[in-house]
């Protein structure tokens, strides 16, 4: 069949014009997959941890109760020590010899009295006189019983069992009256040492229970404390507020340094009502933490919202969300206003 060449071409481009016409239309854009939460208001558990070390609940600096030299150290640091127990020894020289001087005072005033009692009952001296060597006698007795007492001065001991914390003088250090030569930790309470940022200071009130989980030693178990006090001020340096969890449970002989973690639950009472939304959620916009929520037809729009406080279990809001609403949990960087999207999979309920 002969076919002129203008009439192929036609042909051609018809059927071309019907295949085209014939194909499937290009598939609209992909959806981005998010994952949701519905939003809940309960009595909620927040949990709260922090590092720590075990120290005794009260410390005594102990130091000597003159000035001396030091010649004799006789406990390191973390040595267990008893009650009246030699800790350190000053050069006794100066206070023998000053006792010595004062014993010799005593002495001379003694005798001085006697004679002047003798010289009474004769009616020599008048009573004035007599009485002015007494009184000369006990000043005497008093100044070497004073010097005897500098002279047992010399050496420290300890006033109670303890264990030695730390130690802040050396052999052959000249201490003034009262220097700390040693940090005493007397046997029994202990509590934990911690200290809390001063955005979570709000959180956290006198009395609140704690659960304290030692790294290692002997006590593996959970011990149950509260938190007993919190520094008014916050440390310049770190910008943290010390913080001491007491222990009333917990051996008095726990090792003084050890490790440990303390967690802190608020009670249903003191946090109901509050919700609570993983940190993933929070869109920062600015100084405006927002949240992304899920309307009709999957569609997400940005709103504010107050954030109470923050910590492990998440964000506590306490303005912005209602019970019940669906937000987005993740990848709230990746939205834009008036988007759909499609949900990854059954909502979950933070409470």
């Amino acid at each position: 069949m002969n076919v002129r060449p203008q009439t192929l071409v036609v042909m051609l481009t018809s059927t071309f014009l019907a295949v085209a016409c014939s194909a499937p239309p290009p598939p609209p854009a992909s959806l981005k997959v998010v994952r949701t939460l519905k939003v809940g208001a309960g009595d909620t558990a927040v949990a709260r941890t922090y590092p720590g070390d075990v120290r005794a609940r009260y410390e005594t600096s102990l130091g000597f109760r003159i000035s001396g030299k030091l010649v004799e150290r006789l406990v390191d640091a973390g040595a267990a020590v008893k009650a009246g127990q030699p800790l350190a020894r000053l050069d006794a020289t100066d206070s023998a010899l000053q006792a010595s001087a004062a014993e010799a005072q005593r002495a001379l005033a003694a005798a001085d009295a006697k004679r002047y009692r003798e010289l009474k009952d004769k009616n020599f001296i008048s009573q004035a006189a007599l009485d002015i060597r007494e009184t000369a006698l006990k000043a005497a007795e008093a100044q070497a019983g004073l010097s005897s007492n500098q002279a047992a001065y010399t050496t420290l001991m300890a006033d109670r069992a303890g264990v030695i914390a730390a130690v802040s003088a050396e052999v052959g250090q000249v201490l003034s009256v009262g220097q700390s030569v040693f940090r005493l930790a007397p046997d029994g309470e202990r509590e934990v040492a911690i200290s809390i940022p001063e955005n979570e200071i709000a959180t956290l009130t006198p009395g609140m229970a704690a659960e304290v989980t030692f790294w290692a030693g002997s006590e593996q178990k959970p011990v149950t404390g509260n938190l007993r006090e919190m520094a008014p001020s916050a440390d310049p340096v770190t910008r943290t507020y010390a913080a001491r969890v007491a222990l009333p449970k917990a051996d008095a002989r726990l090792s003084l340094g050890l490790s440990a973690t303390v967690r802190f639950i608020s009670d249903g009472t003191r946090m109901s009502g509050v919700l609570v939304v993983p940190l993933a959620a929070i869109f920062q916009q600015g100084n405006q933490p927002a949240v992304w929520k899920v309307g009709a037809g999957d569609t997400v729009t940005l709103h504010p919202v107050t954030v109470a406080s923050v910590s492990d279990a998440g964000a506590v809001i306490s303005a912005g969300l209602t019970e019940g609403e669906l937000i987005v949990a993740a990848g709230v960087h990746q939205l834009t206003a008036g988007e759909k999207v499609r949900i990854a999979a059954v909502p979950a309920v933070a409470k």
